[in-house]
């Protein structure tokens, strides 16, 4: 039996956060460099030879991280110290913050990208996601996996 061919995206973004209950600094808003790996595979390659194309990855998930998170505060829903913080500071509007179901963890974002996002833009292409890493900095990521 042969395996199922996987390939590997890396996008970037830029983007503030802030960790609600962390014992240290992050509980208050920064931010990060992030760097995120999509690991995506098909049942068979397309007539080209390719799982997809890299450029398609980075147009549907980056297109999307690029419009909903680069340069801007991802913060919890239920954070109401942070979107008030954010809201207040800087003049920043309302769509300068993305509203996430869970604590914006490193975790949280890799599951969200993985459960969420990557099914939606990827609906209909025949591709699965099944791997995301999500580096905050080069020392410190996190992975989820299907």
């Amino acid at each position: 039996m042969m395996a199922v061919p996987k390939i590997s995206r890396r996008l970037t973004f830029c983007a503030g956060h802030r960790v609600v209950g962390h014992e240290g600094k992050c509980r208050n808003l920064h931010g990060h460099n992030y760097v995120v790996y999509v690991k995506a595979r098909a049942q068979q390659l397309d007539s080209v030879g390719r799982v997809i194309d890299f450029s398609v990855l980075k147009e549907k998930v980056g297109g999307w991280i690029n419009e909903r998170w680069d340069h801007k505060f991802v913060l919890w829903q239920e954070d109401e110290v942070g979107i008030e913080a954010v809201r207040r500071g800087n003049g920043a509007t309302v769509d300068a913050v993305f509203l996430l179901p869970s604590n914006p963890t490193a975790e949280n974002l890799a599951t969200y990208l993985l459960h969420v996002v990557c099914p939606s833009v990827l609906y209909g292409t025949g591709v699965e996601v099944f791997r995301v890493i999500v580096e905050e900095t080069e020392n410190c990521s996190a992975e989820a996996c299907l």
